[in-house]
C-alpha cells in the first residue's frame, strides 16, 4: 500500500479512480484529481508548500514532485505525463504536457499547454515553455514546434495508456 501521510495537519486528497503503487509516497498538502496514477518509487511531497494536480495525470516511476518552502508551489494541469525519474519542482505544468524521462523543471518555470520537455532536459528557473513546442537540452531551449494533431496523438496515447495500465494492477 502506498505511503500516504498527513504533514502539519494537511492530508493528501484524491479524486475518483486513482491508483498508487505500493511504494509510492504522497504526503502533505496534495490535491489530486480523477484517474491519476503515481507509480513505483515516485514521491509527491507537499510538505513545504502545496501541490495541485488535475485529472488523468501520470507520475511515472522514480519521479519527484516537490516545492520550495513558502516560495514556489507546484501546479499540474489535466492530461499530464511526467516521465520516469523526472523532477518537477515548484513550477506550473499546464494541460496536455509531457515531461520526458529524467527531465528537470525548476521553480517558477511555466510549461504551457500542448508542449513537451524532452528526456534529460533541464528547464531553468523562471523559464516559460511555449505552447505547442518541444524544448530540449541543458538548459532547455525550443527545438521544434508540434502540430496540434501530432501532439494530441502523442499526449493522449500516453495518458490513455497509463489509465489502462493502472487497471492491470487492480486485478
Amino acid at each position: 500500500m502506498a505511503i500516504i501521510k498527513t504533514i502539519k495537519g494537511s492530508s493528501p486528497q484524491f479524486g475518483r479512480d486513482c491508483w498508487f503503487a505500493d511504494n509510492a509516497v504522497i504526503v502533505g498538502d496534495v490535491v489530486m484529481g480523477d484517474e491519476c496514477t503515481v507509480w513505483f518509487n515516485a514521491v509527491v511531497r507537499g510538505d513545504v508548500h502545496y501541490i495541485r494536480i488535475g485529472n488523468r495525470v501520470n507520475i511515472q516511476d522514480n519521479a519527484v514532485i516537490h516545492c520550495t518552502y513558502q516560495k514556489a508551489p507546484t501546479n499540474i494541469g489535466n492530461n499530464v505525463s511526467i516521465g520516469h525519474s523526472a523532477i518537477v519542482h515548484g513550477c506550473t505544468l499546464k494541460d496536455n504536457v509531457v515531461i520526458g524521462m529524467g527531465a528537470i523543471v525548476m521553480d517558477h518555470a511555466v510549461i504551457e499547454k500542448n508542449s513537451l520537455v524532452a528526456a534529460g532536459s533541464v528547464v531553468l528557473e523562471n523559464t516559460r515553455v511555449e505552447s505547442g513546442s518541444i524544448y530540449a537540452g541543458v538548459p532547455a531551449k525550443k527545438v521544434k514546434e508540434l502540430s496540434p494533431e501530432h501532439f494530441e496523438q502523442l499526449n493522449m496515447r500516453i495518458a490513455n495508456n497509463y489509465v489502462m495500465y493502472k487497471e492491470w494492477f487492480k486485478e
